[in-house]
């Protein structure tokens, strides 16, 4: 088998319904002849997504898609994990479930790896509604970026971006990621230490470690409504965790502490831009967001 495309369903099953029609209108052929398959991981949405998923899989006679009910609620690494491990493909393709597939380009997307064996994984085009790009490539987390980033100046497509040619980069988003299966499975997948946010980046930096390339590939169309599983508040505490994981984890510990205060001064600027402005929203989520180095 050469793709299994591996979904994370959590109280979005419309979306993944929606997301697998997609799928299937660009590749009946490849996944009625057993070339490709889709697996949905369930990560325990507890709102009657396994039902409905299974009742829909049935009644659309979709022979190609596994649905895997998971016992908890895993997070994107561990819920990608667990499909990647009942998956048969030579390739494994993350793909979001609020994602809706236009074109055949994941088949550009295979062949190019065929012929680069040092290519470990390979991002694909995002879209927005309007069909502008998504930033779906970037650079590593480096001081000087993380800085940047914080900061907001990411805006200026400084830090990521959507390239308009085929690029190597530094980090391609876990959204539309293709990698190899058996080096996936080398370096031990994505880091189930993370929930959400960064994990992507840090499968992107162990490749690397392992000899192997990033690229992205812009000659496909996946339109993200960005419509997934997470509020704002969610994001910003989660990306904030990641960013100290991440760098506990690859940088040296001078540079851990300079992190550290970075996004310490940050969450204090914008609590009291919240307490002079009256924003609540402000004032919880950094204050949440400092809760993780007490």
């Amino acid at each position: 088998m050469r793709l299994s495309v591996i979904l994370l369903n959590y109280k979005r099953k419309e979306l993944t319904i929606a997301c697998v029609t997609s799928l299937y209108r660009q590749y009946k052929k490849q996944l009625e002849k057993g070339e490709f398959e889709i697996i949905i991981v369930d990560n325990l949405s507890k709102d009657g997504s396994v039902a409905y998923l299974t009742k829909e899989i049935k009644k659309k006679k979709w022979e190609a898609v596994t649905l895997i009910a998971n016992t908890e609620n895993a997070g994107f690494g561990k819920g990608c994990n667990l499909g990647a491990e009942k998956s048969k493909g030579e390739y494994l393709l993350f793909l979001n479930n609020d994602t809706q597939v236009l074109d055949t380009g994941f088949m550009g997307m295979i062949d190019f790896m065929d012929s680069r064996p040092y290519v470990g994984n390979l991002g694909g085009r995002m879209e927005n509604e309007d069909r502008t790009p998504q930033a779906s490539a970037g650079k590593f987390y480096h001081l000087f970026n993380v800085t940047l980033m914080l900061f907001g100046l990411q805006r200026f497509g400084l830090i990521y971006n959507s390239p308009r040619e085929i690029r190597k980069v530094d980090w391609v988003s876990g959204g539309c990621m293709m990698v190899r299966k058996n080096i996936f499975e080398k370096i031990g997948g994505f880091d189930q230490n993370l929930f959400m946010y960064v994990e992507d980046v840090d499968l992107c930096f162990r490749f690397k470690k392992a000899g192997l390339l990033t690229f992205f590939y812009p000659f496909v169309s996946v339109m993200h409504k960005g419509q997934g599983s997470s509020n704002k508040t969610f994001a910003i505490v989660n990306i904030y965790k990641g960013l100290v994981f991440l760098y506990k984890k690859h940088y040296p510990s001078w540079q851990v502490g300079v992190l550290t205060c970075i996004l310490k001064l940050k969450a204090r600027i914008l609590i009291v831009i919240g307490k002079l402005s009256h924003n609540k929203y402000l004032i919880s989520t950094y204050e949440e967001a400092l809760s993780i180095f007490r």
